[in-house]
């Protein structure tokens, strides 16, 4: 289980440095404009914010990938924890399908990362 829980939570990691890769370099891009369904001026003018909200993202993975390093499943379960409330805010306030593409993987891996612990 432990393995299926590192297996996860690096995944979710992954998603959220490829999310900071998407927001902060090709969100006013082709690219960018075409995944998160953007004409040009509205990538254009949230550009900005767009970079901020990568960052955020790259510390979550950040933090992930540090608990992964050093084994500390305390920081698993806290950065996991983060990206599931991230996830629902997202789901509830922006779009609908943030529940599933974020909020859903971070809770599959919370939930093995806090059973391989009993182990």
């Amino acid at each position: 289980m432990k393995l299926v829980a590192n297996l996860l939570t690096g995944f979710v990691a992954l998603s959220h440095v490829g999310i900071l890769v998407l927001e902060m370099f090709y969100w006013d891009h082709p690219v960018g404009r075409k995944i998160f369904s953007m004409t040009p001026e509205v990538s254009a003018s949230s550009a900005t914010l767009a970079m901020n909200q990568g960052l955020y993202n790259g510390f979550l993975a950040a933090g992930l990938i540090w608990g992964l390093w050093f084994g500390k499943r305390d920081f698993k379960v806290f950065f996991l924890s983060c990206v599931v409330v991230a996830g629902l805010f997202g789901g509830l306030t922006a779009k609908t399908s943030i529940l599933f593409t974020q909020g859903l993987p971070a809770l599959v891996a919370l939930v093995c990362v806090l059973l391989a612990s009993r182990e």
